[in-house]
Parts: C-alpha cells; structure tokens; sequence
C-alpha cells in the first residue's frame, strides 16, 4: 500500500509528520510513501528509507487564513495541493494523509479526486471516546453546513461503513443529533431525515440523540449537518482539555491532593489519555474515490500514526467499495419502486 503525506500540514509539521511516517514504515513493512513538502529536510530525514519513499518537492504552505478556492488555484507548489493532484493522478496511491487546513482540503479532494459515484457531498467523521470504553463516530463534523435529508441519510451509510470497517461493529447504532429524543422534535430537515433513516436498509437506525447523550455509549454514529457536528465535536474536546486542566490545578494546590495524586498517578494516566482525542485518530473524509483522513492541526508523531493506520484499515475493510453496493442498492430499489 502506498499513502501521500502531506508533511507541512499541523502545527508541528514537518517534524511531526515525517516522525510519524517512520515509525508506520517500521512497524508495517508492506507500506510505502509519497512525501510532499520542502525537498532538502525530507532527503535528509529519508536516509535509510529512500527506496520506500518517494519525494516531491512542494514547499508551499496554506494556512487557515488561506480562502480554499484561491488556495487551491494559486498556491500550486503546497505540499498539500501536491499531494491531492498525486493521489488524483497516480493508480498506485491509495490515501491522503494531512494536518492541514480543513477548508482548503475538503475543497480541493471534493473538486480533484471526485465522489464516489452517487455520493452527494463527502462528509468528515471524527471518532470520539465514549464512557463504557467503546467509541462514536461523528458524521457530518465540519465538512458540509448546509444539507439535505437526502446527505444526512448518507451520511448514516457512510458512518456505518466506516465503523464496521475501522472499529470492527457488525451493526453500528445510528442516531441523528437533535433537540429532543422524539419523533416529531426538531425543524423539517430533522423530521423529514428521521423518516428516512427509520425506513432505510442497511441502517440499524436507533432514534434521536441529545448532545447530552453523545459519550453515554448508546451509538455507534451520530448524524448531523457540518455546523452542527463541528460544534459538538469541538465543545467535547475542549471541554475534556480544560478538565484536565482544572484537575491539574487543583491537585497542586494542597499537599494531601499531591500526595493523593501520587498514589492514583496511573489512573490519573489512564483517564489522560482516555480524553486526548489525538489517541483515535484522525477525521476520515468519507465519499471521496480515494481515502482523505484529516489529522488534527496539533498533531504528534503518535497522531499522525493513527491516521495512516486508518489509512491502511479502511483500504483493507473495502469501505468505498461496500458504499457503492449500497447506493447501487437504494437506486434498484426506487426503480423497481416507480415501476
């Protein structure tokens, strides 16, 4: 398998990345690499790997003040533009990995690489941790604030798809984020994608869910809007960031906390990283021809590691090729419908 690094995407790039790169390189001998960014760096953090890794030079940067549409056709020569063009491009690329700028890399995998035949919009799904030791994945989470019934019960397939594949549930719980739990709660968008989720095949459909409700451990995949997922994602994030925090400060504040803390230091250790959202990964792009997985812009080696992990699962587990049997599926079944 050969997986496109974009090595100055996040905000510990190119370091960071290529650290990552490595240690995946070590561990799965099979895996190859295309890397994009400065050329000089990457030959000289290559030696000892250079006949499994491919360099491309492409020194430019996009940042998140850049605009994704003047990214994408001005800044040619960034590492990441390079990398989308090459996936596009070369059959033997099978992923994208990047830390970069979200805007510019759902605009430019949307526009260059293509949707999967039927797909309406690609969406991202983040995966977060949930309090019985499982995990939920969040679909849509930033990748599309406008949608349709239609895109939100796709976004329910492609969930689905991605949990079986990655995290290994044979019948992920579905629920669609909404203000209340009931049927007829929410605007027309939610009632409506409530009907048709609750109708679909190969969707086990559980019903409502309030954001309350997001790490109880009662679903598999959430369904949302882009704005809304984005919201959600990043208010649990912060919140458990700013927890340790707190709890951080508080243990240091008097000697019997200190010395309380020394004795639970490895549950306090276990907790740490059962809340640092870097320990799952990154946000896959689903619905695009080939796999885009969006790490987080803090990214560390360890990080990057876990999304071409991702990478390698999803390539392995026939995601894409299980989403196509599905859309195939829907479109036979509204056509024998209308005969």
């Amino acid at each position: 398998m050969k997986i496109i690094m974009d090595t100055l995407g996040g905000d510990k790039s190119p370091g960071a990345n290529v650290d990552g790169v490595i240690a995946a390189l070590e561990k799965y001998p099979d895996l190859s690499f295309i890397l994009t960014g400065e050329e000089d760096y990457l030959r000289e953090a290559a030696v000892g790997y250079e006949d499994r890794i491919e360099i491309v030079n492409a020194p430019g940067i996009i940042t998140g003040d850049d605009k994704p549409t003047d990214a994408i056709r001005l800044k040619k020569d960034a590492s990441m533009i390079a990398g989308i063009r090459l996936l596009r491009e070369r059959e033997d690329a099978d992923a994208l990995v990047s830390c970069g700028a979200t805007g510019a890399l759902v605009a430019a995998a949307t526009l260059r690489i293509g949707r999967i035949r039927g797909i309406r919009r690609p969406a991202f799904c983040p995966i977060l941790p949930t309090m019985d030791g499982g995990t939920v994945g969040i679909c849509d989470s930033g990748a599309n604030t406008e949608v349709s019934a239609e895109m939100l019960l796709q976004f329910a397939v492609m969930g689905t798809e991605y949990m079986k594949c990655v995290f290994g549930k044979e019948n992920p719980r579905v629920a669609l984020l909404n203000v209340g739990t009931e049927a007829e709660k929410g605007d027309d968008l939610r009632r409506e994608a409530y009907a048709l989720l609750s109708e679909a095949d190969g969707v086990n459909f559980v019903g409502n869910m309030e954001s309350r409700d997001l790490l109880s451990g009662k679903y598999d995949v959430v369904v949302a809007d882009g704005f809304s997922g984005n919201v959600l994602v990043k208010t649990v994030e912060g919140t458990a960031l700013e927890l340790l925090k707190k709890l951080k400060r508080d243990i240091y504040s008097k000697t019997r906390y200190k010395i309380g803390a020394m004795i639970m230091k490895d549950m306090f250790a276990k907790e740490k990283a059962f809340m640092n959202y870097q320990n799952y990964g990154g946000s896959v792009l689903i619905g695009t021809e080939k796999s885009v997985i969006k790490g987080h812009g803090s990214s560390d080696a360890s990080a990057v590691l876990k999304c071409i992990e991702q990478a390698i699962t999803i390539k392995a587990g026939s995601m894409n090729e299980n989403i196509s049997a599905w859309l195939a599926m829907r479109e036979e079944k509204k056509e024998t419908e209308n005969v």
